[in-house]
């Protein structure tokens, strides 16, 4: 049973933008939507669409995983690349979901935000939220020196890879290359002939926007190494805890993504699902971090990241103006996202699925929607954003 709408009123004096949620989605403080500033008809026409433009990729992975009799959404084209054999765990779906939050309050939710449910390529925002951490803690004195510098790895030394720097890894401009945790960096994501990678060789380091795994992964063996410390302790201790996250959100490596550092096995946690493992998460959870960003780091009176990290990270790269830091997907001209209606300082944390975190601050507006369609995507936040009366 599907709730689109919670209509639970608040005094109107009581939605304003100051208000933090408490730990625990039942908590929550709700709004009914003309108390929010929403036309309810309107919004709830736009839940509808979301609810009716459930996303249609989904793929059996029987040949994929061997043993493993899984269905899973995923990309039906990372079965046939090369190496697509999977490392970490996988999950069935659940039905269409999502939040919307204005002023904080929960306006509307559908389907089954409690689900704690694999979040893909979201999982990269995590990531770029605790190398933020490293940079706000001078763990990494400078973006743009060499990781080599202060990695040991010798994967970050060979000669192609010893100049990249962080901040091209969080661009996805550092032509990273190698083999990480038994992937090739060439066989992600490839063109029409999975070996033209391999054949051409990797771009020079800060000449191009390639998305890429293997070197998302590669980052975040580096930021372990630059905590040693694994680095899901880190998220939850300076991030998840402070506004009051649950305990069941779980970030997964592989079976075999593993550092010694200091003489300790660490886990290194891969940045999305295109291999399984990645963040399982609640939309609960993902829309606290959407709280997190909307208030460029501050929760509740307590500056958790920088305000220097948010305008690095929603800094056009020069390679790809709609892409900031890692999975900051920004509502740049020439993107799907960019149209009329969504303010140009809107951005996305997006993943397959779709999973999507959006944030618009001109509307003091988060919403988290999975499992939505990706070409309907822009529309509904259209709708929504349409919806707003005030």
């Amino acid at each position: 049973m599907i709730t689109a709408l919670l209509v639970t009123a608040l005094p109107a004096a009581a939605v304003s933008q100051d208000y933090f949620p408490p730990a625990g989605s039942e908590s929550w403080e709700r709004a009914a939507p003309a108390e929010a500033g929403f036309d309810a008809e309107g919004l709830q026409a736009a839940v509808d669409f979301a609810i009716a433009s459930e996303t249609r990729n989904e793929a059996p992975l029987g040949d994929v995983v061997s043993a493993r009799e899984l269905t899973i959404m995923v990309p039906l084209q990372w079965a046939a690349e090369p190496y697509s054999d999977p490392l970490g765990p996988l999950a069935d779906r659940g039905e269409p979901s999502g939040l919307i939050i204005r002023g904080g309050r929960i306006v509307a939710e559908w389907g089954e935000p409690e689900r704690v449910d694999m979040t893909f390529s979201v999982t990269k925002t995590f990531l770029s939220h605790v190398v933020g951490i490293a940079i706000d803690d001078g763990l990494i004195g400078d973006v743009h020196m060499p990781v080599s510098s202060q990695v040991s790895d010798e994967r970050f030394h060979t000669h192609h890879n010893a100049p990249v720097t962080w901040d091209q890894m969080l661009r996805q401009t550092s032509g990273w290359w190698g083999e990480l945790w038994g992937k090739p960096a060439w066989a992600d994501r490839p063109g029409d002939n999975a070996f033209d990678d391999l054949v051409a060789g990797p771009p020079e380091p800060g000449s191009a926007y390639q998305y890429n795994d293997v070197r998302v992964n590669a980052l975040a063996l580096a930021a372990t190494h630059v905590f040693r410390r694994e680095l899901p302790d880190v998220l939850r201790e300076r991030i998840m805890d402070p506004v009051g996250a649950s305990d069941g959100w779980v970030w997964h490596g592989y079976h075999n993504s593993y550092a010694d550092i200091d003489g300790e096995r660490l886990l290194s946690v891969s940045g999305g699902g295109h291999w399984g493992g990645g963040m399982f998460i609640d939309a609960f959870d993902m829309a606290r971090l959407g709280l997190l960003d909307l208030n460029r780091g501050v929760w509740d009176g307590e500056r958790l990241l920088s305000e220097a990290f948010y305008a690095a990270a929603l800094t056009p790269g020069e390679h790809n103006p709609g892409y900031g830091y890692m999975n900051f997907f920004l509502n740049a001209p020439g993107t799907r996202f960019h149209s009329g209606t969504i303010p140009a300082n809107a951005y996305f944390h997006l993943g397959a699925g779709t999973n999507v975190i959006f944030i618009s601050p001109d509307h003091d507006l988060v919403a988290v929607v999975r499992w939505i369609d990706g070409a309907a995507m822009p529309e509904f936040f259209e709708r929504l954003i349409a919806a707003i009366e005030s």
